[in-house]
């Protein structure tokens, strides 16, 4: 009966230690990495002598620099027909860093954008192609959509 009793607490023992390297092991496992991105942000609009000054703010965590970038955007209208098609030159992307790019916007009246899409990258120079595209992530800080 004793050797029974004592079994049964060193099972018990034996699967609470098991459980706590279990536990402890996954806590210590590295985090998996974040997605390499190519974060671009809608930052800003502002009403300009030309049209509209359009702020974005840009950051590189691909693998590699990007050392030149252009985006197609398309500007849509209240009936969502695309009133614009333009192509920006973000120039170089550091990876890692936050870049500020404004680009004043002749005749484009702020208040009549209600989309912005970025519809392709004409360039990216520096990561493997098509990893500008397939990384991109696009957000608004204002109050009208930006899409990639």
């Amino acid at each position: 009966m004793v050797v029974t009793r004592f079994a049964t607490l060193l099972a018990a023992g034996s699967l609470a230690i098991t459980g706590a390297v279990q536990a402890y092991a996954q806590s210590a496992a590295p985090a998996a990495a974040p997605a390499a991105t190519l974060d671009v942000e809608l930052n800003a609009l502002a009403p300009s002598q030309k049209g509209c000054m359009m702020t974005f703010v840009a950051l590189n965590t691909l693998p590699e620099a990007i050392t030149k970038v252009s985006f197609e955007l398309a500007f849509f209208n209240d009936k969502n027909a695309v009133d614009k098609i333009t192509v920006l030159d973000f120039r170089d992307l550091p990876q890692g860093k936050k870049r500020v790019r404004q680009f004043d916007m002749p005749n484009v009246k702020c208040e009549s954008v209600t989309r912005v899409l970025i519809n392709d990258t004409p360039a990216c120079e520096g990561p493997a192609k098509g990893e500008c595209m397939k990384g991109l992530v696009t957000r608004s800080q204002v109050s009208i959509p930006f899409e990639g």
